[in-house]
């Protein structure tokens, strides 16, 4: 069966993932605790972090699933999008272990793989297949035709929704990474206590600078009339502004399975960790008569397992990297 060692390092993880016919064996992950006092990835310091982390994360995954480097079949890593000094780390190993080994590089996309982490455990769905793909930098809803064929229908004209979370969380003075408080202050406060502006159109495309433009306004007003406003209000104002940008994908996800008459549909990417979108497009699915797929929280979140089940598919296709490939940043689907 074919072996592969999968690599991510696209933004602040360091990711090790083994993968053997198909199958995915672990999934090892060092995280960066130093951006949390700087409200945010510093480039620079996450670089370095992935050179301290990779041999070490490596050789666990390859301990763990008793094989050797000398059993690999191929090295698969994360070309992009990210940071390009993150990339490069990733990169330059992945080709510098494949021409040790002499076995084949496959360089991955990383927002193909966080769709096809649907792909990792059952139930799997079927194509075509509509994904919601929601993370720091990316908004997008895409069409799967098969495993290895996506188009993107919609995207963010401006920031992406994951964006749009942690920058409420950072006005409202939550630490960095606010998404992850917006949402656990949310599960106790009424979503409709405030009001947002919601996208208007009927296209499929996203925007979230304008709802951020607002918050910020509104919280201005209402801290003038109450220095404690947020102290006294905080579940209730982000129950309702997770619910306003919940409300956003939604109805653009409901859209495109219109437009398109797609049933089979699945939310993929950093957000998508989120617990109220998770029990909103569930609720949809059942509204809708969709068959709705959610990852596993570990897949959800920047992870070599993502990676290694879509180098297992482009294995399979022959679908391999010379070894003067560079990262690109700004990699599109």
């Amino acid at each position: 069966m074919t072996k592969i060692l999968a690599i991510e390092s696209s933004c602040d993880d360091t990711s090790a993932s083994i993968v053997i016919g198909g199958k995915i064996i672990n999934n090892y992950i060092a995280t960066q605790s130093i951006h949390e006092k700087y409200g945010g990835v510093v480039p620079e310091l996450a670089s370095r972090a992935h050179q301290k982390n990779i041999v070490p994360v490596v050789d666990q995954a390859l301990r763990n699933a008793n094989i050797t480097k000398n059993e690999l079949d191929a090295i698969a890593f994360t070309r992009g999008p990210g940071l390009l000094g993150s990339l490069l780390v990733g990169t330059s190993f992945a080709k510098g272990l494949a021409l040790a080994l002499n076995i084949p590089l496959i360089e991955v996309n990383h927002m193909k793989a966080h769709i096809l982490s649907h792909f990792i455990d059952d139930p799997k769905p079927s194509f075509p297949f509509l994904c919601l793909t929601v993370s720091g930098g990316h908004t997008q809803l895409v069409i799967i035709k098969d495993h290895l064929t996506m188009e993107v229908v919609g995207e963010t004209q401006d920031d992406a929704v994951g964006e749009a979370f942690d920058k409420t969380a950072k006005i409202l003075g939550l630490p960095y990474p606010g998404g992850p408080l917006i949402d656990k202050y949310a599960k106790t406060g009424n979503q409709k206590a405030y009001e947002f502006p919601k996208l208007k159109g009927k296209d499929l495309n996203f925007s979230f600078s304008g709802i951020k433009t607002a918050f910020l306004y509104f919280l201005r007003d209402e801290v003038k009339k109450d220095p404690d406003f947020i102290e006294k209000n905080l579940n209730d104002i982000c129950a309702s502004v997770q619910s306003t940008l919940i409300n956003i994908l939604t109805e653009k996800l409901k859209l495109a399975a219109k437009k398109y008459k797609i049933k089979q549909v699945g939310i993929a990417g950093g957000v998508s960790a989120n617990s109220g979108l998770r029990s909103r497009l569930e609720e949809i699915g059942k509204e809708e008569g969709w068959k709705t797929f959610i990852p596993k929280f570990e897949y959800c979140t920047d992870n070599a397992a993502m990676i290694a089940i879509t180098a297992h598919f482009m294995f399979q296709k022959g679908e391999f990297a010379d070894l003067s490939v560079s990262p690109k940043p700004r990699m599109k689907i």
